[in-house]
């Protein structure tokens, strides 16, 4: 396998520390929950559409003011010990609802879901880059986004599961998924904290206005738009998969929440074949046909009034938009690969756009149906196939 060839070039104990990186990985995923969770917190209080958008919005709100400081943090105290941080803020914040459903108990689970991740993200990719060479970067975070996905198709599944079995779930119903991953949240902390990891000599002290004047390298500004475009359209679609359904066909939300299970299968299947295709394909060839498979996807979104048609649809943004972030990502680190820590920082930054774009989506449906939220989507497609003609000629 690709991740076994790649680790064990030189380091004998690196198989035993890619480990519990990738279970990392999966506390990773615990972020995408929020699409479905926002779901059953819309039914269970009676939000609008851009009500119940301001749960994932808000988690993504915190990259935005998280995610530079914590590239200056891990200059500090080393990229695993700032995972390790990540892991306990995103354990707590887990816990919480496990204490009630209210809007405000909600909100502040979000905030702190958001902000561990925030935290985790900016830190544990470059982490990643003391464990395996630069020349197979790309294909081993896409192996990382393939594990991250695994949690992600699971969250939707453990809350339907919570929500309609006649097992005790002490009270917690669909809530029950919060206390899942909070344990493995702290079975990923004691792994990781376990594992000895030889990190780097830190990057030098950079302030947050030096992290920022890195946005004016152009090809890095085009890399954070292309992340914030790619959040935008995971989280958008998570979000609005199963409001499609229920608006075109009726379904209740406990069936039409599988068409969020349907996205993440496809996303799973396409960062697990990415880390194949990856070493055969160019970055820049794999990442057009990506692109051009979500554009034909948004399409029959608009049009789809079937199950099998948006099902369809969502596969196809599912495998198209799985491996848009680590090509991003790992072209953004190789670009300057001195500052791995800041530029790390900036590109979780752009994961902001998972605030935007729920946002936008939300008054667009509010104000023209699902259709609108659609077309907001559309919008980021658009830019990546920019984006496209510019990676190819990229070092």
């Amino acid at each position: 396998m690709e991740i076994t060839q790649t680790v064990a070039s030189g380091r004998k104990s690196s198989l035993l520390q890619i480990a519990p990186v990738m279970l990392c990985f999966f506390a990773m995923g615990f972020v995408d929950l929020v699409g479905t969770a926002s779901n059953y917190v819309q039914k269970d209080l009676g939000l609008s559409d851009s009500q119940a958008n301001l749960f994932p919005s808000l988690v993504f709100f915190w990259f935005l003011i998280f995610s530079v400081p914590t590239g200056m943090l891990m200059n500090r105290i080393g990229r695993k010990k700032t995972v390790l941080v990540s892991l306990a803020v995103t354990a707590g914040s887990l816990i919480l609802p496990v204490f009630g459903d209210s809007y405000m108990m909600m909100l502040m689970a979000f905030s702190l879901l958001g902000i561990g991740n925030a935290i985790m993200q900016t830190s544990l990719n470059p982490l990643v880059t003391n464990l395996i060479s630069g020349d197979r970067l790309a294909s081993t975070l896409t192996f990382g986004q393939f594990v991250k996905a695994i949690a992600s198709f699971l969250a939707p599944l453990l809350a339907a599961w919570g929500a309609t079995t006649y097992l005790p779930t002490f009270g917690l119903g669909w809530r029950v998924l919060f206390v899942i991953y909070a344990i493995v949240s702290l079975l990923s902390i004691a792994a990781l904290g376990a594992t000895p990891i030889e990190e780097e000599q830190p990057d030098k002290a950079s302030g947050v206005g030096e992290c920022l004047k890195l946005l004016g390298r152009p090809f890095i500004l085009l890399c954070f738009i292309g992340i914030m475009c790619h959040v935008g359209i995971d989280v958008g679609t998570n979000t609005t998969a199963p409001k499609i359904i229920m608006e075109r066909l009726g379904l209740p939300l406990e069936e039409a929440g599988f068409a969020t299970s349907v996205y993440f299968i496809f996303r799973t299947a396409g960062c697990f074949l990415g880390a194949f295709i990856l070493r055969y394909m160019s970055p820049g060839k794999f990442f057009g046909f990506s692109v051009v498979m979500m554009l034909a996807a948004m399409i029959l979104l608009f049009v789809g009034d079937t199950l099998a048609s948006i099902y369809i649809a969502l596969a196809m943004i599912g495998f198209g938009n799985s491996n848009i972030f680590p090509i991003v990502f790992s072209q953004a680190l190789m670009a300057m690969p001195k500052a791995k820590n800041e530029v790390s920082g900036l590109m979780i930054m752009g994961l902001f756009g998972g605030t935007v774009f729920p946002l936008a989506m939300g008054y667009a449906a509010d104000a023209v149906g699902q259709a609108g939220a659609v077309g907001v989507m559309l919008a980021g497609v658009v830019y990546l196939l920019y984006y496209t003609l510019k990676i190819k000629t990229s070092k």
